[in-house]
């Protein structure tokens, strides 16, 4: 079987430490459908205190939280307004068509993020022969914009633009905390202007499994409504949860060393000749790079690297990303850039 020993094909693969291990084995667990289990009522109290909503529900995954939202938001035949790098656009099997039944304008903004007047030049009209303008979709980082930062007054900007028009506003938050400490702007501030908006557990945070989705009392309560539809009840998920809170307590700050990490292995990989860094900002954890013009494809590139025992994702022809997270420090993250060297070597 194949060894991985510097992962950087995503934070999605992170390992739970032997802390979180054990706040797991040791958690008070009820059934969470009936609201019986303490650890997960902790958890989502915490999330909803830290994103400064009235409540939070917990869900096997962000896929789940961003196509419950949609659900509840959106009527059958509505559009959705979101970038065209989204991940409801791009990698969520269609599911707002199947699940909320509706269809999705995508905007070509700048790094993921679009601007308040793109939103305003993209309503519709209201003729009946045209699907009704509904949600506005933002998701903070931007994954397909690089790891990119919506500023907060940009998030400010089109939430007065969606609700002047009756529209709502969500917020996919896969990388939320990520933007919260990168950029010192608390996740309660980047989440204020949105009426929905989840986090995830299983990516920079490193838990197993999870997200968490909050909004008004009113949101959660249809939410629970699709969570039983979307088959997203869990029973005894203390378990899971207690990973969460583990997380929240000890793994937030240090998402800054993965920033850091990201900017040092695109600071060395952009020295490679043929090399060149897509997103040189680096604001987060994700590094996209080009490796065209060292004649190699992305994908040969991946098998070779994979062979040494590194893992780094193609994303495109010659298109590649590399992901930091606290599963790969620094060490091993210098390592990657310097085989990444002699493997692309002329």
């Amino acid at each position: 079987m194949e060894s991985i020993r510097i992962n950087l094909f995503s934070d999605t693969q992170t390992q739970p430490p032997p802390g979180m291990r054990q706040a797991m084995a040791e958690a008070e667990v009820g059934d969470e459908q009936h609201l019986l289990d303490p650890s997960v009522n902790r958890l989502c109290e915490e999330v909803a205190a830290r994103l400064g909503k009235d409540k939070a529900m917990f869900l096997p995954s962000g896929t789940m939280c961003n196509q419950i939202a949609l659900a509840v938001h959106c009527a059958s035949g509505d559009e959705i307004i979101a970038d065209r790098t989204a991940h409801i656009v791009n990698s969520e099997a269609a599911g707002s068509a199947v699940v909320a039944g509706a269809a999705i304008r995508a905007l070509n903004g700048e790094r993921g993020i679009f601007q308040p007047a793109d939103v305003e030049a993209s309503l519709r009209a209201g003729r009946a022969l045209e699907p009704r303008s509904r949600l506005v979709v933002v998701e903070q980082t931007s994954n397909g914009g690089g790891g990119s930062i919506w500023p907060l007054a940009t998030l400010v900007g089109v939430a007065e633009v969606a609700r002047g028009h009756g529209l709502a506003l969500h917020m996919d938050g896969a990388r939320l905390l990520n933007a919260a400490v990168a950029s010192g702007t608390a996740a309660c501030d980047f989440a204020d202007p949105v009426d929905s908006v989840w986090l995830d557990l299983s990516k920079g945070l490193g838990c197993p499994v999870g997200a968490v989705l909050a909004g008004s009392d009113a949101f959660i309560r249809e939410a629970w409504r699709w969570k039983h539809r979307l088959g997203g009840a869990m029973r005894q998920a203390g378990i899971l949860a207690a990973a969460g809170s583990w997380a929240l307590a000890h793994h937030v700050d240090r998402l800054a060393e993965d920033h850091d990490n990201a900017r040092s292995f695109a600071q060395r990989i952009g020295s490679i000749e043929g090399v060149t860094i897509l997103n040189p900002e680096v604001e987060t954890n994700l590094v996209f790079f080009d490796v065209a013009g060292t004649g190699q494809s992305s994908k040969d590139v991946t098998a070779r690297l994979r062979e040494r025992g590194v893992w780094i994702g193609a994303n495109g022809p010659t298109r590649m990303r590399a992901v930091t997270h606290l599963g790969v420090g620094k060490p091993a993250v210098d390592e990657a850039g310097e085989l990444l060297s002699e493997l692309l070597a002329p």
